[in-house]
């Protein structure tokens, strides 16, 4: 099939072709967000065929030099490199890069902000003095019909304002479009770039993670034939567990999150499992029910809602 395109009645876009779903919001000069969105158009319209030509390769663990040559696919390798000390492929990071390059679509005169949603990883163009607000919702499991045709009520929400080093969030978890190793409900991300948060919200949700009998696993490519993790276990099912064991696989992530954090790889981060919160801003647990009850912000550095 090929690529589509529906103009949504708040003017916004969805491009949608094979497993790429995507919704782009743009503001400006009438004339020029046109003409950004009819170039983001045409260079959507021939990303699937250019990822698909090297799809073995973006299969293969990221190590050495980088074998890639499309600029997506380039991109998607780069954003993994960092944490190539472990299994990785750039898969992990695909949905962020083809966001981030067709964001650059917006970046000219006369656009004042864009935001690119590739399935919850989203790509950010903000001139000065220029923010978007992104809505945090932590557990897909309780997303109803009845909430989608209703609204969806988000567990919080985030500001990123133009002075911020972030122009990228992205969103992993054992519950969203992706496996998952850990037991994450979600983990969200802001960094420089999308494919940076996409990379980085893998890694991050992965670490969040502890050993216990009652955690169903099965092998990834039992799951999905073609499927770049191989036959490494990926969490199928979470039952609840004790507070105590949840905080500790959080801590276990929250680790994780803050050593990419001092290493300038993230802005901050956002852990939830089991309606159990943490940040890179603040260790202490706190619950979701507890957050939107009391009317407190959830923060991230300093993104706030």
């Amino acid at each position: 099939m090929d690529a589509q395109r529906t103009l949504l009645p708040d003017g916004r876009w969805h491009f949608q072709h094979g497993p790429m779903d995507i919704v782009i919001g743009a503001s400006g000069r009438p004339a020029c967000v046109e003409a950004a969105h009819a170039a983001a158009w045409e260079r959507f319209t021939g990303m699937l065929d250019e990822l698909v030509q090297e799809l073995a390769a973006m299969r293969q663990p990221v190590s050495g030099d980088c074998p890639l040559r499309g600029p997506i696919a380039r991109r998607m390798w780069h954003a993994c490199q960092p944490y190539q000390s472990s299994f990785i492929t750039p898969m992990a990071a695909v949905a962020g890069a083809v966001a981030q390059e067709l964001v650059a679509c917006y970046a000219v005169d006369g656009v004042t902000r864009a935001w690119v949603n590739n399935g919850g990883d989203i790509a950010l163009h903000l001139t000065p003095s220029q923010s978007v607000r992104i809505g945090l919702y932590a557990d897909l499991s309780r997303l109803s019909i009845g909430e989608i045709l209703d609204g969806v009520q988000t567990d919080g929400q985030f500001e990123v304002a133009s002075v911020l080093p972030v122009r990228g969030v992205a969103t992993s978890g054992w519950r969203g479009r992706s496996f998952s190793l850990g037991i994450a409900d979600s983990v969200t991300v802001l960094a420089r770039t999308a494919s940076e948060a996409d990379a980085a919200a893998t890694v991050i949700a992965n670490a969040v993670n502890l050993q216990d009998a009652r955690i169903r696993r099965r092998p990834a490519c039992e799951l999905k034939d073609d499927c770049d993790l191989g036959a490494i276990p990926v969490t199928v099912d979470v039952p609840p567990l004790e507070p105590a064991l949840v905080q500790q696989a959080l801590r276990a992530g929250l680790k994780r999150a803050q050593a990419l954090r001092a290493a300038g790889l993230i802005w901050s981060a956002a852990l939830v499992c089991q309606n159990q919160v943490m940040t890179t801003d603040a260790a202490e647990r706190v619950t979701l029910k507890n957050r939107v009850a009391d009317g407190r912000r959830m923060q991230l550095g300093s993104v706030f809602a």
